[in-house]
């Protein structure tokens, strides 16, 4: 049900945009109002997180490690999974952001007959994430040539070596092809992994469908039905530019393209997909774990009265006493 619901909230939003242009003529609204109410929402919302994240305290020194911790010289430390200065942090987030370490050993549990449970690789989960982030910042980073006047040569040497297999014109893009096939298996993961439909709600259903939706889209505009790429460019330079302009026959896919990119957009702070900004902040992965050479202290700690044992002691002396228990001090 989940994702009959996800599935129909993104077709109703791509016949808003159909409708929108087709209908009532909206191309300024869609063109122009909504990308940059969906940008500025985007932004706020972002660093609201952030600084909400940020101004959390952070009592305690809970690294989550899953090496040999530095101690004594002749004990070999693993220094990416149990690191110990910043810089070893630093390698170890870069691990995690750019290749999905703790994903890659992740495991998988089944129940088989008998009530055994057994332990198993997840590589497929690990393959098809990194495959669809990747694809991900590619296809982001090549949607850049829209916004300059003259197209960096690092974008053409991205589009260059994501094109480089050459099946027909135009172009092939290959992340094109590995994010619709990377999203569909996550899709697909989701329905018919039991564990993971049970515990599957419709914001975890939206975002993917969304995305596919954009995808999806867009491999229509480039290799089915071409837009006018001159006009997408000028509409793009106007947004931009703070100058903006609507050209003449874009299309209509286009524009459904474009509100999909913009719910996204607008979407993106207030759910799961903020980990992008999220994992930089949590104390599991950003600290180092250095507990035996420093002494963590709580920053946000304020002075408190304390009762000591001594104190307590003396309270309850003749008590503790007469119960059998041993004191300090007769």
């Amino acid at each position: 049900m989940g994702s009959l619901f996800a599935f129909f909230v993104v077709l109703t939003l791509a016949l808003i945009a159909f409708a929108g242009i087709k209908a009532a003529n909206l191309h300024y609204l869609f063109g122009v109002v909504i990308p940059y109410a969906a940008f500025a929402t985007f932004i706020g919302g972002f660093i609201y997180r952030i600084l909400k994240w940020g101004s959390s305290p952070v009592p305690f020194c809970i690294p989550t490690t899953c090496g040999q911790e530095k101690s004594l010289p002749w004990i070999k430390q693993n220094k990416l999974d149990n690191p110990s200065s910043t810089l070893g942090v630093i390698g170890r987030m870069a691990l995690e952001v750019f290749f999905f370490r703790s994903l890659f050993r992740n495991l998988k549990t089944q129940l088989h007959e008998g009530a055994k449970l057994a332990y198993g690789e997840a590589r497929w989960l690990w393959l098809a994430g990194l495959a669809f982030h990747w694809s991900f910042l590619i296809i982001v980073v090549r949607h850049l040539r829209f916004f300059t006047q003259q197209v960096p040569s690092s974008i053409k040497l991205i589009e260059g070596l994501d094109s480089f297999f050459q099946v027909a014109t135009p172009l092939l893009y290959l992340s094109d092809l590995v994010i619709l096939l990377a999203v569909t298996y996550l899709f697909l993961r989701r329905v018919f992994v039991p564990q993971m439909r049970y515990i599957s709600l419709p914001a975890d259903y939206f975002p993917l469908f969304l995305i596919l939706g954009i995808a999806g889209s867009g491999v229509l505009m480039r290799y089915f039905f071409r837009v006018n790429v001159t006009g997408v460019k000028q509409l793009a330079m106007g947004l931009i530019s703070f100058t903006p302009v609507i050209p003449e026959g874009i299309g209509v896919l286009f524009y459904i393209h474009l509100f999909l990119v913009s719910i996204l957009l607008a979407y993106f702070p207030f759910s799961k997909l903020m980990h992008m900004g999220g994992i930089f902040l949590s104390p599991t992965r950003n600290m180092a774990n250095n507990s035996r050479m420093k002494r963590h202290v709580n920053p946000w700690n304020y002075p408190v009265k304390v009762h000591t044992y001594e104190e307590y002691e003396n309270d309850f002396r003749e008590k503790m006493k007469a119960a059998g228990i041993p004191v300090e001090k007769e």
